[in-house]
């Protein structure tokens, strides 16, 4: 009874500094203003003014259309979907054989075979055709569009596997066998509506907005800065309910523990 009551403790701990995220970012989007592309240059024109060019650095949200590099477009790994920004991962679905008391088990398991996000910059471009860049900094974007979700079963991977022009390992010396394989990808388009909060420099030259280089939020959404506020509300009273209900349990069955 008391491993029950240290657990839901543990449990009752992870979600308080998950809420505490939460709020914070919650408050650094309330707290930060959204500001156009000349509304930007004009601060870094300022900032070039009093301390010289390429140490203009601002916390803003910006909101634009994802816009492919200079290079063009990146095609994903796995679907060959134009795009700006992609993030694949796939995970290999196993059976492992046990004998335990004189008898043979079989439990299924996953493990993590490949995973790769692009780390290439792209750009937000407004109703005026003008551009900031993004640096991801591999970021997972959030409400980003799935392009494959699929599984393959098994086949003979004694020689190893291709699955999307991507080589697997063999699995020489194996004494599980292998289920089958779990591919995912997502992408953003050229043309994805975007809302941004992070931190606009000019350290390259041109205004690019990326993770902040201290302390500060990275947020890249397909979402409103209205409809994320309204999910962090959400997820804030979900998480302060369960801080509170696991704290309770876990010190009861901790209490009863004592007694028993």
């Amino acid at each position: 009874m008391w491993i029950v009551g240290v657990v839901l403790l543990v449990v009752a701990v992870g979600a308080f500094f998950y809420m505490k995220h939460t709020r914070d970012e919650l408050h650094a989007m309330i707290g930060t203003e959204t500001l156009s592309i000349p509304e930007l240059e004009r601060y870094r024109s300022a900032s070039d003014e009093v301390g010289g060019t390429g140490s203009f650095r601002k916390t803003a949200e910006v909101v634009g259309a994802a816009h492919p590099r200079p290079e063009g477009p990146l095609t994903a790994e796995l679907s060959k979907t134009e795009c700006v920004w992609y993030r694949y991962r796939i995970d290999r679905h196993y059976e492992v054989i046990e004998y335990r008391d004189g008898k043979r088990h079989r439990r299924k398991r996953t493990e993590r075979v490949a995973e790769h996000t692009s780390h290439q910059g792209y750009a937000v471009i407004d109703n005026e055709g003008r551009t900031i860049g993004v640096d991801p900094n591999g970021t997972n974007p959030d409400g980003v569009e799935q392009t494959v979700s699929r599984f393959e079963p098994h086949h003979d991977d004694r020689g190893g596997v291709d699955l999307f022009g991507i080589r697997l390992p063999a699995l020489f010396g194996r004494s599980d066998s292998t289920i089958g394989y779990d591919y995912k990808e997502w992408v953003i388009r050229p043309g994805q509506r975007l809302y941004i909060l992070g931190e606009v420099h000019d350290r390259i030259g041109p205004l690019v907005i990326g993770k902040p280089a201290d302390k500060g939020h990275f947020i890249i959404s397909t979402r409103t800065e209205e409809e994320l506020r309204a999910s962090r509300v959400q997820r804030h009273k979900l998480l302060a309910a369960g801080t509170i209900a696991s704290c309770v349990l876990g010190v009861g069955f901790l209490v009863s523990a004592l007694f028993v």
